[in-house]
């Protein structure tokens, strides 16, 4: 069924502007996370410290992730939205002008307080969209934003042209005209009445507290299953891509002039399958097969790339063969661009297909309440996975990759038995 029979004009307008504000979001933060390893070692930084600065942010999107939730449930998803695009754009202030590991920090702290509102986006789009049109709002909203990442590594590289604060002050100059465009067109998504007889209710103490508490005790629940397989998966994937540029680096030579190019690979391939794919493929394979083939492909990619290297003298190789030595230099990238791709294939099948069916499993006055408890699971893994992949990488280079990988397909295990999931409205 299409999305055109099922969505109104209306809430195809609302999902439209979302993506372009996220879009725009996007393009400023991986203007900053490509280089953010490079920055690093700069001052001294080593694998476990950049593991730490990525895992800075989730701390602090961990920590309000559940609040954003709350707080958009009852006073809307606009202006939760509009506060942390002002927190970004803070953040990217910072980053200009970080000459100390601290302010690194810092600037990833500021920027992660308003993080926590990515339950807030994917509350807005549950909002939005019919049920059954859910997984695909969520694979347009991801394609946006990863739209944004194809093309945020590429601007990085061109504002550096401007010495070091050149990324962070256009990524900054980037949010605040997405602030203008939010408040502008960004409309209220929310049922105001029905959030309105939400603040009219007595506050229950520790309803965050308790359904966080509720999936980690509970992991058999319908909604645990789908929170704990979003947490592995993003923490496997966004964990690695804390290391990946000093993977590349160590082993490949690239720079931070050239690391902006597998970043955009990365989006290109993201956008593609989310926009021309994902819909197509919910459609004739259903939600749950997709889940476990998205998980499946992603553990294929991470436990691959530990397994290529570059040829060590292709000179030597050229004169033996009688071929180019620049093409046999070449040569590894290939099965290395084919281990990448995996990816970002497994991630865009995985990710808007589990939320979607957790946005079927919860009711709608508790929708953006499990949107932050699922961003809370996922701010623990983006904690985790990045200082645990720092620590061994600095040990074993193939360390991380390999328990990524066999974390991501024990996940197939936590997904059998979700048909029924499907069927829910």
């Amino acid at each position: 069924m299409s999305s055109s029979s099922n969505s109104s004009p209306s809430s195809v307008g609302k999902l439209v502007v979302l993506m372009v504000s996220a879009f725009m979001d996007m393009v400023g933060l991986l203007m900053i996370l490509p280089l953010l390893p490079y920055y690093a070692t700069r001052l001294g930084a080593s694998g476990l410290i950049v593991g730490l600065l990525v895992s800075s942010f989730a701390v602090v999107q961990l920590l309000t992730a559940p609040l954003w939730g709350r707080f958009s449930d009852h006073y809307g998803r606009r202006p939760a939205l509009i506060v942390g695009m002002t927190s970004a754009a803070l953040g990217y202030v910072i980053f200009a002008f970080a000459d100390t590991l601290w302010l690194l920090f810092l600037s990833r702290l500021v920027h992660g307080a308003g993080g926590g509102t990515v339950s807030v986006i994917q509350a807005y789009v549950t909002d939005a969209m019919p049920p059954k049109e859910r997984a695909k709002g969520l694979g347009w909203l991801s394609a946006a934003t990863n739209a944004g990442v194809a093309l945020g590594p590429l601007l990085g590289a061109v504002a550096l042209r401007w010495g070091p604060q050149g990324p962070g002050l256009f990524a900054a100059g980037l949010c605040v005209i997405n602030i203008g465009f939010a408040w502008k067109f960004l409309t209220e998504s929310r049922d105001m009445k029905e959030a309105a007889a939400a603040r009219a209710k007595p506050r229950v103490p520790g309803r965050s507290r308790d359904a966080v508490l509720r999936v980690a005790t509970h992991p058999k629940d319908a909604a645990s299953r789908m929170i704990w397989i979003y947490a592995i998966a993003l923490g496997a994937f966004q964990g690695l891509t804390a290391i990946l540029a000093l993977f590349l680096a160590a082993r490949f030579g690239v720079t931070e002039k050239t690391i902006g190019f597998f970043f955009a690979y990365i989006g290109v391939i993201s956008v593609v399958t989310r926009a021309g794919v994902l819909g197509w493929a919910v459609d004739k394979y259903g939600e749950v097969k997709l889940v476990r083939f998205g998980s499946a492909l992603l553990a294929l990619g991470i436990g691959l790339m530990p397994f290529i290297y570059p040829i060590a003298d292709p000179q030597a190789l050229a004169a033996t063969i009688g071929l180019s030595p620049r093409f046999l230099s070449l040569l590894p990238f290939v099965p290395l661009a084919l281990a990448v791709a995996l990816m970002p294939l497994g991630t865009a099948f995985t990710f808007p297909c589990v939320t979607a069916l957790l946005s079927r499993i919860v009711p709608s006055t508790e929708r953006g309440l499990y949107m932050g408890v699922q961003q809370t699971f996922g701010g623990i893994s983006r904690v985790v996975f990045p200082v645990l992949f720092g620590f061994l990488f600095d040990r074993v280079m193939a360390a991380p990759f390999l328990v990524s990988a066999a974390l991501v397909a024990a996940t197939l295990l936590l997904g059998r038995g979700m048909e029924s999931y499907d069927k829910k409205d």
